[in-house]
This record gives structure tokens, C-alpha cells and sequence, in this order.
């Protein structure tokens, strides 16, 4: 029987909030068990493990993430729609820490058969990217770049990794800037070229 106040949704956010506050390899189920105040074993009534407490946590936060993307990017192209996407991206890292690292994990596709979060979040992202005129398999190369450049970025600056006196904003400025001319000239290979012969 399960915990009454104990729920999958409740028991995600408050797997949030403790990613937010001692990481995300900190969220265990002992942990989310000391603060329901139950033992270890009553929170599988909700979860099947860690493992997929994970992919929720990883779940929630991506959509947390591309829905403050989307409304930042909303009637931008371009440079513009660029930057307000690589603004919201390292906001929320910044500001979600935990939540942030969930969202990088690598999601079992058999535990997400159909995901609202990550299907919008390939639109928001393919969308705009599209308005630079590329198409696949440019389009997955330009992603990957864009997350690359991102998660690098945010990752350093989380750990203190910028030490130079030059302002950081400045420098992720800068960094978008340079996203941005190399997508107006991205090095466009067509899909019949990238099969080969």
C-alpha cells in the first residue's frame, strides 16, 4: 500500500529540489525516503528504482527547460531567436544546477515511449535552426554543436572554470556571435552526399 502524501509526481519534484540542492548524484531513494519521513522500500509502490526516478527527474527538468526556451525564442529568427535560446539555456542551468545535470543523462528510449518534453524540444530546437536554410544531415550536426558549445560553456562557468578578469557574459556574447555566423555559413552537405556511394 502506498504512502499516503507519497505520489510519482510529488515524488519527482521533491527529487528536483533535492538535485537543485546537492546535485543530481546526490537524489537517491534513501534520501527522497528521509524526507517523506517513510522507509526506502515504500517509494517503489511509485518507482520502479533509481534508474527511473532519474528519467522522470531528466523528463520534468527538460520540460521545465525548453518551455522557458520556447517563450524566449517565440517570434525570433535568426541571430535573435539564437541568442534568446542560448540565454534561457544557461539561465536555467545556472539557476537549476541539479536539474540541469538531469537533463544530460542518456534517457532509455524503452522507459519514454512517447515524450511530450523531448518531442518539443526537438521542434523548438530543429525549428530554429531551420530558418538558417539547413536541413539533415546538417541539422542533427548543427545540434550537436549547439549542445556541445552549451553544456561546455555552463559547465565551466557553474565550477568556477572562468577565471580571467574578462566579464563571462561578455564572453558567452561573444560565443553566440560566433554560433551564429558559423551557422549562416555552415559547410551545408546534402543528404544524397553524407550516404555516399
Amino acid at each position: 500500500m502506498a504512502r499516503a502524501g507519497v505520489s510519482v509526481e510529488r515524488l519527482v519534484a521533491a527529487a528536483a529540489e533535492l538535485a537543485d540542492e546537492v546535485g543530481f548524484e546526490g537524489v537517491t531513494l534513501s534520501a527522497l525516503a528521509r524526507r517523506f519521513g517513510v522507509k526506502d522500500a515504500s517509494l517503489y509502490a511509485h518507482v520502479r528504482g533509481l534508474r527511473e526516478l532519474r528519467t522522470r527527474l531528466a523528463l520534468l527538468a527538460g520540460g521545465e527547460m525548453i518551455d522557458e526556451i520556447a517563450a524566449a525564442v517565440a517570434g525570433r529568427a535568426g541571430r535573435e531567436a539564437l541568442a534568446a535560446f542560448a540565454g534561457a539555456y544557461r539561465d536555467y542551468a545556472l539557476r537549476h544546477p541539479g536539474r540541469y545535470a538531469a537533463t544530460q543523462i542518456r534517457i532509455d528510449p524503452a522507459l519514454v515511449p512517447d515524450s511530450p518534453a523531448m518531442r518539443r524540444t526537438a521542434e523548438i530546437t530543429y525549428g530554429m535552426l531551420r530558418a538558417y536554410g539547413l536541413g539533415e544531415p546538417d541539422l542533427t550536426d548543427a545540434v550537436r554543436l549547439l549542445r556541445a558549445t552549451f553544456h561546455g560553456y555552463c559547465a565551466l562557468e557553474a565550477a568556477g572554470g572562468f577565471a580571467d578578469p574578462r566579464d563571462v557574459r561578455a564572453s558567452w556574447d561573444k560565443a553566440v556571435d560566433a554560433l551564429h555566423v558559423a551557422l549562416e555559413n555552415w559547410p551545408r552537405e546534402t543528404a544524397a552526399a553524407a550516404a555516399g556511394p
